[in-house]
């Protein structure tokens, strides 16, 4: 309550900065190539994304590149098995989109793994806290409808106070936001024994970032990666 309350006094100030940031920050694209694939040899597991430009896979070149096809030869590898996965991100989605565009439209076949990534909009664009708490649950609970059986794995948000894209102080001030949202996630998360929290708790060096200081490098994707395989592979059986 403390934090919040410091970050909405202060962010009057700061609010010319983050107009100039979303005015000038460059536009990239999401990941080219096609939206499903596989990987692996053995017995299949379906991989079902869905979030944000994380999962557009915007800062690599492939799909096969960012953190769906990362997480999926990674699996694979780590679980014995293919996994055919499926990617369906939206650049810019905040929660409440995500919820009410992606997920009705999420291919019908139940997935065995879900990765969400979703709060870095939420963070940026002023999503109030307790949205961002019923929009989680709301998403949560739509997903396992759509995969009873699925783990859902749910992309901590990562460190907004070490992103280059954002000056001082505005990159504070988001990093303290992040950190409360990202709190009250993992709280959120623990009413579902289906779901599983990957921290995304990372040295910010300007190696982990693409181009445009925001978004993953190919390294940091590889990275993310096999921390959401290894995570994902204690929470399932092998197939």
């Amino acid at each position: 309550m403390i934090r919040s309350l410091l970050f909405w006094t202060l962010f009057p100030f700061v609010l010319p900065q983050a107009i100039r940031v979303r005015s000038d920050a460059p536009r990239f694209p999401g990941a080219g190539g096609p939206k499903e694939g596989a990987i692996g040899e053995g017995p299949p597991l379906r991989l079902l994304a869905v979030g944000d430009s994380i999962i557009a896979g915007v800062g690599a070149e492939s799909l096969s590149k960012a953190l769906v096809g990362q997480t999926a030869a990674w699996l694979a590898d780590l679980l014995g098995c293919r996994i055919d996965w499926t990617a369906r991100g939206s650049i810019g989605a905040d929660s409440n989109k995500i919820l009410h565009r992606l997920v009705p439209s999420l291919p019908e076949p139940e997935a065995d793994i879900i990765i969400l990534s979703v709060g870095v909009n939420d963070v940026t664009g002023l999503t109030r806290l307790s949205r961002w708490q019923r929009n989680l649950n709301d998403l949560l609970t739509a997903l396992h409808r759509h995969s009873p059986r699925a783990i859902v794995a749910v992309a901590g948000i990562p460190p907004l106070k070490g992103f280059p894209l954002l000056p001082q102080p505005l990159r504070a001030l988001f990093g303290l936001r992040g950190d409360i949202f990202d709190k009250a996630s993992r709280k959120v998360l623990l009413r579902y024994p289906f779901a599983v929290y990957i921290p995304l708790d990372f040295d910010p060096t300007p190696d982990k970032f693409s181009a445009d200081g925001y978004h993953p490098s190919g390294k940091s994707y590889r990275e993310f990666g096999l921390m959401m395989a290894t995570q994902i592979s204690k929470k399932i059986d092998k197939p």
